[in-house]
Parts: structure tokens; sequence; C-alpha cells
């Protein structure tokens, strides 16, 4: 009897190890795994990576993209994941996620499958946000941990248009001086029910000293022709795309318009990936005729700042006064994008602009435009304002390269 119980336990003892075994094999097939690499001698953080679906197809199909969770091997932690549909057609094209990555260094990660994946998925503390705003005219708001921004749709125009009071004309882009790493945009907005001044007192959070007017404020668009900016008007439609822990994705359309006899139809598509402080645009300017560019710019206000001009390294920047502290605001191009750049001042409200002229091919201009305020303790000087704009160039031009 003894021995037939050892022979019994030895029987279970290897039953279990090869199921143990089989499992280890299981879990290996439900895994990929993949390499970042940094070639910049620069120190990258809260770097935003993308690992399309097509890449993780098997894994996707058996789980779901919901299910698929993205693993620092390095660390063992899972990562905060945000899942894209980049065209809005229902499937999802990419799953993004951020990492800090040193300078030269490569870092190892894996895709996991499992049945109950979306339960195990970390949540983030923060997060990018942007909407629509009814409730004080039609403004389109966008957010993340760092920085905000608005701008103005089809009632604000009509306003102007009919002498109403309130109403906003421009297509340029404004600026809300945040303090805090959390949303403040729904806060603000219902503040400003009952106190239109809300948003442009400092209590703590920020505020809303930024004046665009008919200006391209920071990073509105046109095209220079003999001297003068055309420009559209407000926005007339949008489409929300996409929002979460890492990035936030819209486009806005514009009414048809001329530059100098040349009809333009505008579409801007939109983002603000988490832990940045320059909002990205891709331009398309179609037209009757060619266009002789795609021009951008920051508004000089009344011209008391200092402007800084790297078309080699495709940044361009101005630093002024603002109340009690400095704003430093910001363009970051490729280079190969660049067809001029002009500092344009003039007598006229508004009017005076740095501008970066771009090249329209395929009547497409893709590039990065935002600000830094010393008083969110994010800046302490415009040296940093800078070296913040160098280094996001050196960025642009070497993204991290992603190898399965």
């Amino acid at each position: 009897m003894r021995h037939q119980h050892i022979r019994r336990s030895a029987k279970w003892v290897l039953i279990a190890c090869s199921t143990m075994l089989l499992a280890s094999c299981q879990q290996d097939i439900y895994q990929t795994s993949f390499t970042v690499k940094n070639k910049l001698d620069l120190d990258r953080t809260s770097e935003t990576v993308s690992v399309p679906v097509e890449k993780v197809e098997e894994l996707a199909k058996k789980f779901g993209t919901e299910n698929l969770l993205i693993r620092d091997t390095g660390t063992d932690k899972l990562l905060v994941t945000q899942a894209l549909d980049n065209d809005a057609d229902g499937n999802v094209d990419e799953i993004l996620f951020q990492t800090n990555i040193k300078a030269k260094e490569e870092k190892k990660f894996k895709v996991e499958g499992l049945e109950n994946g979306a339960a195990q998925k970390p949540k983030s503390e923060l997060t990018t946000y942007s909407r629509f705003v009814p409730e004080r005219t039609d403004d389109y708001t966008w957010e993340n941990d760092r920085v905000a921004f608005r701008t103005y749709g089809p009632v604000a125009q009509q306003m102007v248009e009919d002498g109403t009071p309130g109403g906003t004309l421009t297509s340029g882009m404004d600026a809300w001086l945040k303090r805090v790493d959390y949303p403040i945009i729904d806060k603000w907005y219902k503040g400003y029910l009952s106190d239109p001044m809300f948003y442009h007192k400092d209590t703590g959070e920020g505020y809303d000293p930024y004046h665009v007017g008919a200006s391209r404020g920071i990073g509105g668009i046109g095209v220079w022709a003999d001297s003068t900016p055309y420009v559209s008007k407000n926005f007339t439609s949008y489409k929300k795309i996409a929002e979460g822990p890492i990035r936030t994705v819209f486009e806005l359309t514009y009414a048809p318009w001329s530059a100098k006899g040349t009809t333009v139809k505008e579409t801007k598509r939109i983002s603000l990936d988490l832990g940045s402080n320059l909002t990205r645009y891709e331009v398309e300017l179609q037209s009757d005729k060619p266009l002789p560019n795609i021009t951008t710019g920051i508004t000089l206000h009344d011209k008391k700042g200092e402007v800084n001009v790297n078309e080699d390294e495709g940044w361009f920047r101005y630093w002024e006064p603002m109340d009690d502290s400095s704003l430093g605001t910001g363009i970051v191009i490729a280079p190969a994008s660049v067809q001029d750049s002009k500092v344009h001042k003039v007598q006229a409200s508004d009017q005076s602009h740095l501008f970066v002229i771009g090249k329209a091919e395929n009547n497409t201009l893709t590039y990065y435009a935002g600000f830094g305020w010393e008083k969110s303790g994010q800046f302490k000087s415009k040296q940093e304002w800078d070296n913040y704009l160098a280094d996001f160039a050196k960025r642009i031009a070497f993204p991290l390269e992603v190898a399965f």
C-alpha cells in the first residue's frame, strides 16, 4: 500500500509539473516582446510610444485590444495605456503608453493578452481632456497635466458680426495658464457661469490673462502673401476623436476663406499628449489654386518681449512679461518644412507676429505650438524655455525606435 501511495504521489507531481509547464508555454504564446531605443544623447521623459495593432494582431484577435496589457520588462510593472482609433472607424489602430528613457538607452517591453486584461490595467491619476463648451458661447478647449488651450466657434463669430457683446472673432489659439496637474476646464467654466471673471483671477490653479483678439495667438495659421497674412474665421464644426490618460485628439473645420483670391478649405487635426507643453497641429488646406505657403504664427502682443529663432533646428519662440511673471510661447517644426520666418511688427492691434512660413507640400503642414509659464514652476527662465524647445525639436527629429 505504501509503495502504491508513493507511486500515486509521484504521478500527481508529474501531472502537476506538466500542467505548470503547459501553462508557462501557453503564457509565452500570449506575449509579444519589443524594444524601444533612444538614439539621442538626451534623457527623454514622458515619451509617448505607439504599438501598432497590426504588430500584435494575433493577440488582439484572441483577446480583444481592451484586454492587451503592456509591461516594462525591466521593472516588471504594468503600464498605463490608451487604445486609439485614429480614423474613428470603430477599430483600434494603436495602443499608446509612456516611458522615461535615458540617453542612448534601449528598454524592453511585452504586450500580454489575458482574458480579463482590462480589469488588470493600472489607472492614471493624470489625464488629457478636450470638449466643446456650449455654456460659454461655443469654445473648444483642451488640456493635459501642464497646459490648457481653447479656440472659438461660429456662435462667437456671429455675435461679433451682429454687434452683440461677448463674442470673439478669430481662428487664433488661446492659452489658459495652469499651475496644477489636474483638469481645470470644467471647473473654470462652471465658475464662469456665476462670475464671468472667474478664470481671469488666479486663486492658486492659474488663470487666463492671455489676449488673442484677431491675432494668431499661439499657433494659429494662415497664408502669407505680399507682406499680408490671410486667415480664416472661427471654426464651423468639430469632431472629438479621443481622450484619455495619454492623448486627446479632435478635428476642427472652417468655412471656405480667401487667400488673395484663392479659395481655401481648412481642416485641423489637433492633439495633445500628457506631459507635453506643445500641442500638435496637422493642418490641411485644400485650394482651387496652388498655395505659396502655410504660415503659422505667435502674437507679439505689445512687442515688449524677446524673439529667438533657430531655423536650422526648427524652433521659434517669444518670451514676454505676463502680469507679475513671464510667459514663453513657441513653435517647433521640422526644418525641412520651413520656407522662411519673419518678425512682423506693425501698429495695428493684434497684428504683430513671429511668423513661421511653411512649405505647403501635399496641402498639409505639421507643427507643434505651446507655452511655458514661469509662475507654473515648470520653467524658471527663458533659457530653460529655449532648452525645452531645442530638446523637443531633437525628439521630433529622432523619434524613439520601436522594434518587434
